[in-house]
């Protein structure tokens, strides 16, 4: 485990393309046929997550606005701060518009404080965000920014070995319902589950340079959309 002194941050480094373990860059191929993906791009760790994204072999658009969902493939929903993240998805009308579209089908990919805006309970707090993954989420569950942390992480069905995953101010996924199943516990704590629709990480795979999360995600949409396609 690794404390914060050596922790990466948004534009260091550490978010440039490796060759390694993580995966070869997509083939033209793949760029080909790119799915479109939007990063909410009101708060947090946007250019980070689009970077991971575009090497993972995605089209990246940053999303304000609600017309701006229309573009979109998929979404995520980067770390931040949730109080102001829903906050800005109240004052941007975004709130609905996530809602109506991860109903249609739409992956959506929650990291830290996305994670808690997917959640359809939040411990302490009255009422949850989004209510979108059947799930129960504690906020900064491991304390003040001073006990953020690196760890190593085995992840079910990922290939390449352990996932470095950087925690700072996370949250923990307390229980989670019917649906979600678990790919990764830090511990006792599950730090990593899906739904169908759904990818939710409690620590923030953008900050790593470890693109195999992404990659997960990208594969999804394509999914979504090829099974779009053969239904129409």
């Amino acid at each position: 485990m690794t404390r914060i002194a050596n922790l990466p941050r948004p534009g260091d480094p550490a978010v440039a393309p490796r060759h390694d373990a993580t995966g070869a860059l997509p083939s033209a191929a793949e760029r080909a046929l790119a799915p479109t993906i939007g990063v909410l791009g009101v708060q947090g760790d946007v250019a980070e997550h689009a970077r991971a994204l575009e090497r993972a072999g995605a089209r990246v658009v940053w999303v304000k606005r609600p017309e701006d969902l229309d573009q979109v493939d998929g979404l995520v929903l980067p770390g931040g701060e949730s109080t102001t993240l829903r906050r800005l998805l109240d004052y941007e009308g975004l709130l609905d518009g996530i809602r109506a579209r991860v109903a249609d089908g739409m992956p959506v990919f929650g990291t830290c404080a996305g994670a808690i805006l997917l959640a359809d309970r939040v411990t302490g707090v009255p009422s949850p965000h989004l209510s979108l993954v059947p799930m129960t989420v504690a906020r900064n569950a491991y304390g003040r920014q001073r006990e953020s942390f690196v760890t190593e992480l085995d992840v079910a069905g990922l290939g390449g070995g352990p996932l470095r995953a950087v925690f700072i101010r996370a949250p923990v996924i307390e229980s989670v319902g019917e649906g979600v199943a678990v790919l990764a516990r830090d511990g006792d704590e599950i730090v990593l589950a899906e739904t169908e629709r759904a990818l939710v990480a409690t620590f923030h795979p953008e900050l790593t340079g470890d693109d195999r999360l992404h990659r997960r995600f990208v594969g999804r949409v394509r999914e979504h959309l090829r099974r779009r396609r053969t239904e129409g």
